[in-house]
């Protein structure tokens, strides 16, 4: 592995070659403004400003430039290879950036403290592609680079703190445009995103900062400037609506190759301490990013993993915990870790649904889709951690049909403790294909395969999990539970997409699969109206999002996090944010309840999973 940040490592020799194509096709496309003649003229004596311009898209594009110096403020030996100037004469306007990423291709032979004259061509690289939606990069590519002095002083930093990042997200995409903000001129004292925007590849710092993202395996944490920005009690920063994107959040990434200075281990909550300094980058993996030439010290708070209460006799405790691509061939070490989760974490719950179990030999692409030896590899693990003798109920999918990676062929699991919750069988047709009904008398409902799939031929379930649903007894008392892993947000536009608000396309299939749940809820109510019914899993989508509204259609059911203070509301972190994909949610017949999401993953650097575990205890 090289020493860097790996998402990074790959891209270097082809992005020459990607930016010339990207910007080709951009300018032929009207996508990124300019003309498809620009390319054919030359501009000297330009500044850095007049490059950068005042919109997110230079007014240079396709421009061949001579002649514009700057200091060197950050080098970057290793993936997207290059390094940054910035003008230290500065112009009036504060929606013009002084700093601009030179591409190199290959390693660059300039120091930070170099006066440099360059010329090559103006060009905007789209991190991603241009169908992802994200912004571009003004860049300078195939430059021709003279070095005028060599140890100048690096132009003083620009300080982001609280008080600077405007507490507007974006503005609204111009309609004209197809929802862009491309075109728009910044306004960096009114929206978070321009104001990031107008410092594009300048000289910034931030000081003592709280983690909100702690460190992944590509050596970059989140931190927030604002402190007070939807903090919850742990040191996270809540996502709790479209609305609330939380402008503070900024990527934290470091230009020393990991093999000369490893990356500092960080959980939420910790302090990045003392100053962090370098150009601000913009990424594919998170957007504008701090790539710090010095990197503060991590001073850790102390953040401990939560244990869920035990569950009274009388109580019933379901669970919800996706494993992360669980198979044989983990390490015994996760299959271990994950039971003492189970065990001392969610207090052995009652009756526990899966996500991602893959099969027995995990993603080899070989058409095995049997999950038992995986699921008794876990159960095992459970039972030496001091749990109890768990059995399990689940359907095999078809073939790479429901997502995942290839040969995966994740699916949902239900574990219960036979020693207090039984399970009702009921065999018949090929229930991998055979759609499980409700049936019954009024008054009484019942599954007619149960294990069953919901529904499996629906179109809304291609290439996705589909519903397991099983009917358990608990002290004389039926309980459906229905273990759900709806699709990804895979093509969804990141929140710093030029598109504001950004394409969420992936909702239309969440959306199709909440409906088909809901029905089905409804039809169990209908026969059976206290039915006590728990829809349960990664919903992959948040307690405020369409997709949670169309479950909770004509009352059928309640999204029992929103039970939770709105600090507590949270499963997952992504890109510093604290926000909801696992759920439980509970029918009208279930009328008392206590609610936990169990914060032992998501926060942590070390994690079994990225995903919490969430638990419902209640008395049927």
């Amino acid at each position: 592995m090289p020493s860097s940040i790996p998402r990074s490592a790959g891209r270097t020799v082809a992005r020459s070659a990607a930016v010339s194509a990207v910007v080709a096709s951009a300018l032929a496309a009207g996508l990124l403004g300019g003309s498809t003649s620009a390319a054919a003229d030359d501009a000297a004596g330009v500044r850095v400003h007049d490059i950068q311009g005042t919109t997110r898209v230079s007014p240079l594009v396709g421009k061949q430039v001579t002649g514009v110096t700057g200091i060197v403020t950050g080098v970057r030996t290793y993936g997207s290879r290059g390094f940054w100037i910035q003008d230290p004469q500065a112009d009036a306007d504060p929606a013009t950036s002084e700093g601009l990423f030179v591409f190199t291709s290959s390693v660059p032979t300039v120091a930070v403290g170099d006066a440099v004259s360059l010329n090559g061509t103006v060009t905007e690289y789209v991190p991603g592609g241009l169908n992802s939606g994200n912004q571009s990069l003004t860049q300078l590519s195939k430059p021709v680079v003279t070095v005028l002095s060599k140890g100048n002083a690096v132009p003083e930093p620009v300080t982001i703190s609280g008080w600077s990042v405007p507490d507007a997200y974006a503005p609204e995409g111009d309609p004209a445009a197809g929802g862009s903000i491309n075109g728009l001129t910044l306004d960096p004292e009114t929206y978070a995103l321009d104001y990031y925007e107008s410092l594009e590849g300048t000289n910034v710092r931030i000081g003592s900062s709280r983690v909100v993202g702690a460190t992944d395996p590509y050596a970059e944490l989140w931190v927030t400037v604002k402190p007070w920005e939807n903090a919850n009690r742990r040191g996270g920063t809540v996502y709790g609506s479209y609305e609330s994107q939380n402008t503070g959040r900024l990527q934290i990434q470091s230009l020393t190759p990991l093999a000369q200075q490893p990356f500092p281990k960080a959980n939420v909550g910790d302090r990045l301490t003392g100053t962090t300094e370098g150009p601000l980058d913009f990424n594919q993996f998170g957007g504008y990013t701090l790539t710090a030439r010095t990197l503060g010290t991590v001073a850790d708070q102390g953040l401990e993993r939560e244990s869920t209460d035990k569950q009274h006799k009388n109580e019933l405790a379901v669970a919800t915990y996706n494993v992360e691509n669980l198979d044989p061939s983990d390490p015994q070490e996760k299959f271990d870790a994950l039971a003492k989760a189970v065990v001392e974490n969610l207090a052995s719950p009652d009756i526990l649904a899966l996500e991602e179990i893959q099969d027995n030999n995990g993603a080899k692409n070989d058409g095995t889709v049997a999950a038992d030896q995986t699921v008794k590899k876990f159960t095992d693990a459970i039972v030496a951690a001091g749990g109890p003798a768990y059995e399990w109920r689940s359907v095999d999918p078809r073939n790479n049909e429901d997502g995942g990676q290839p040969g995966g062929n994740i699916r949902q699991v239900f574990l219960f403790n036979p020693e207090r919750v039984s399970f009702t069988d009921r065999a018949g047709a090929d229930a991998t294909t055979t759609p499980t009904a409700v049936t019954g008398e009024k008054g009484r409902a019942a599954l007619t395969l149960s294990p069953g799939r919901i529904d499996p031929a629906n179109a809304a379930w291609d290439n996705s999990r589909k519903p397991l649903a099983g009917e358990f007894v608990f002290r004389g008392r039926t309980v459906f539970v229905i273990a759900n892993h709806f699709g990804s947000k895979g093509g969804d536009e990141s929140l710093v997409s030029h598109h504001q608000p950004p394409n969420r396309s992936s909702e239309a299939q969440r959306l199709l699969q909440a409906q088909a749940v809901n029905a089905f809820v409804k039809d169990i109510v209908a026969l059976e109206k206290q039915a006590d019914v728990l829809v349960v899993g990664d919903i992959n989508d948040f307690e405020f999002s369409g997709t949670t509204r169309a479950l909770t259609d004509g009352g059928a059911l309640y999204p029992a996090v929103r039970s939770l203070p709105r600090g507590e509301r949270y499963s997952y972190v992504y890109q510093g944010n604290s926000q909801v994909l696992d759920q439980i949610l509970t029918s009208p017949g279930v009328h008392h309840f206590e609610y936990d999401s169990v914060h032992i993953n998501a926060e942590f650097a070390d994690q079994d999973s990225d995903h919490d575990p969430q638990v419902l205890r209640f008395r049927p």
